[in-house]
């Protein structure tokens, strides 16, 4: 019996190497579907190096009237948001978002029959108008008091520099 304890202790780590070191050197696992719809949306993700910063979109927005005032909220890298307030309450967010690497973004502009300043129009929803430029930039307008009406956000639409957004 004393030989046997005198074998088994410096046995055991040695088998336990040999133990991993088999199962380090098995066969390689298939990628999983989760696996290839992980790199699937890393191809599809927008390229940062070509986008605008979002502070280069600002001088596309429309400018505050008597009426509203237009408070620029966030930008970040191809994308920029501004608050549109009437009498201090938030009544609509404005937004630019470079979309040229994001195949997916542009289909639900493909059927649309409306226009808006000759580019085309969607409705999202009852609270959200967007417009697609030189298949790039999605301009959005969006309800945030039911005063805002979908008029409201078309005409606010118009007013954005949409021609100079198309020239970039």
């Amino acid at each position: 019996m004393k030989i046997s304890r005198r074998l088994g202790k410096p046995l055991a780590p040695v088998l336990l190497c040999l133990l991993l070191l088999i199962s380090a050197c098995g066969k390689a696992k298939e990628p999983s579907r989760f696996d290839q719809a992980q790199q699937q949306s890393k191809t599809e993700r927008p390229s940062k190096a070509k986008q605008l910063s979002g502070g280069n979109l600002n001088e596309y927005f429309p400018s505050s009237s008597s009426e509203y005032k237009l408070n620029y909220a966030q930008e970040k890298k191809g994308f920029a948001q501004a608050s549109l307030k009437k009498d201090g309450k938030e009544v609509a967010v404005m937004s630019i978002n470079d979309i040229s690497a994001s195949s997916t973004a542009t289909k639900k502009f493909q059927n649309s029959s409306k226009k808006i300043g000759g580019y085309p129009a969607v409705e999202q929803g009852k609270t959200t108008t967007a417009v697609l430029v030189n298949n790039r930039f999605q301009v959005k307008a969006q309800s945030k008091d039911s005063s805002f009406t979908a008029s409201d956000r078309e005409a606010w639409l118009k007013k954005f520099n949409l021609s100079g957004l198309a020239s970039l």
